[in-house]
């Protein structure tokens, strides 16, 4: 599919890595991205934080997410299944370059396409990041989220498939055609904008169908 590399694409603590705390996060990485960044539209009145930006090979920024509601940790072993569902309700809103295929810095070869998939392929590795199934152990949770991660990639490809539903959503108050996929785990959707950016979405214990996305006025505001 014609999307962002797996090695960018995997930014968001793909492989099980805890997220930076807030307090260590910048706002810098945002401030270079040549597009705007989307969140949650002002009718959302909880806490809004900083994650992570991601990268092409020559040092572009492509990609970030902003987080809203409850900061997630991946619970480990000791943590029963259910109890940090119940606790944490969050939806975090990713933002990526509506790029075309396009020659690397150095001229040697070229960066994929991103399209609505990259954003589908984002956001549901998102999500895996914060889960933890039951009482698995760090070994299996490891292969799990591998075979996981395989997955949101064929589904990312398919968006027309029998796993997508669509659902529409505001964007900057204009009514958006989102795909859109439930799990045991959250939800994820995907869409794009009329300001050159494809936006992606996934949470856990906050409704989507309730939710509009909108320009974020201020990025320096939210570190």
């Amino acid at each position: 599919m014609e999307t962002t590399s797996r090695a960018v694409a995997q930014t968001p603590a793909a492989e099980g890595e805890q997220q930076v705390p807030s307090a260590r996060r910048t706002v810098d990485g945002y401030l270079r991205a040549p597009f705007p960044w989307y969140g949650l539209d002002e009718a959302f009145t909880g806490p809004r934080w900083l994650m992570q930006v991601g990268t092409t090979a020559d040092g572009a920024v492509e990609h970030g997410s902003i987080g809203h509601g409850d900061e997630p940790t991946v619970r480990n072993e000791h943590v029963a299944s259910g109890d940090q569902d119940s606790k944490e309700k969050f939806a975090v809103v990713v933002t990526v370059a509506a790029n075309p295929s396009r020659r690397t810095a150095d001229g040697t070869g070229f960066l994929e396409a991103t399209s609505v998939s990259s954003a589908a392929w984002l956001a549901g590795v998102g999500l895996l990041s914060f889960t933890w199934p039951g009482q698995m152990d760090h070994t299996l949770r490891d292969d799990w989220l591998e075979q996981q991660t395989e997955t949101a990639w064929v589904l990312a490809d398919d968006l027309e498939g029998d796993d997508w539903s669509t659902l529409s959503l505001p964007v900057d108050g204009v009514p958006t055609a989102f795909h859109y996929r439930e799990s045991e785990f959250g939800w994820v959707l995907a869409g794009s904008t009329s300001s050159g950016v494809h936006v992606g979405a996934y949470g856990r214990g906050m409704s989507a169908y309730g939710l509009g996305f909108a320009v974020v006025k201020d990025i320096a505001a939210y570190a």
